[in-house]
């Protein structure tokens, strides 16, 4: 069985298919299976947070890659800027349930790009990760989009989830033209503890 991120390649709960296959097989030897394909089963059924952390920069920014595509039309833009809210779920069942409310093509995309970077988190041993540039360069994107965009702080901080959304697509537009190593570590800020905190003006909290 190769031990590729990519060798699994099926829209919706594509993650959840690997261990529906064994369910019939005691949980060691699941374990054990999974251990052959270079899988961490313990860390498959965990809190997406810490997959973030072992993700490899290339399916994090997968991931950003189907978010933003998805964004791109306004009803999965509403759908996927829950991605972001602080109490979202950042589990598989999580990023599944926001996928069964994407159109097909997003859906697709999405899922896809969740089994890669879940597959991915699993292989891998801890990424390198400074939070505080992070902070820093999803504080320069949110500048670059205040500036291009009227409304977006308003959108971002206020209660109109319409509007929230938009200030979201218009943050990722201003994450899509710069370095993919950059983009991953937004990414891991983003998808571990929401947009909340995140206050361009008045230096946030």
């Amino acid at each position: 069985m190769p031990r590729s991120p990519h060798f699994i390649r099926r829209p919706l709960l594509a993650l959840a298919l690997i261990c529906s296959a064994t369910a019939s097989v005691p949980a060691l030897a699941q374990d054990r299976l999974l251990e052959q394909w270079g899988i961490d089963a313990g860390a498959l059924v965990g809190d997406g947070r810490q997959m973030l952390l072992r993700a490899p920069d290339a399916s994090i920014d997968g991931l950003f890659q189907a978010i933003h595509a998805g964004a791109q039309s306004p009803q999965d833009a509403r759908v996927m800027c829950e991605l972001f809210d602080p109490g979202a779920e950042r589990t598989l069942d999580g990023y599944n349930q926001i996928a069964s409310q994407l159109s097909q093509a997003s859906r697709v995309r999405f899922a896809n790009a969740v089994a890669d970077f879940f597959v991915a988190a699993a292989q891998s041993p801890p990424q390198p990760y400074d939070p505080a540039l992070a902070m820093q360069a999803l504080k320069a994107a949110g500048v670059r989009a205040a500036i291009l965009n009227d409304g977006f702080l308003a959108g971002l901080n206020g209660n109109d989830h319409p509007a929230r959304c938009r200030s979201v697509g218009a943050l990722l537009d201003s994450l899509q033209t710069r370095p993919v190593a950059e983009r991953a570590s937004v990414m891991r800020l983003l998808l571990s503890q929401g947009l909340d905190y995140l206050a361009v003006a008045g230096g946030g909290r």
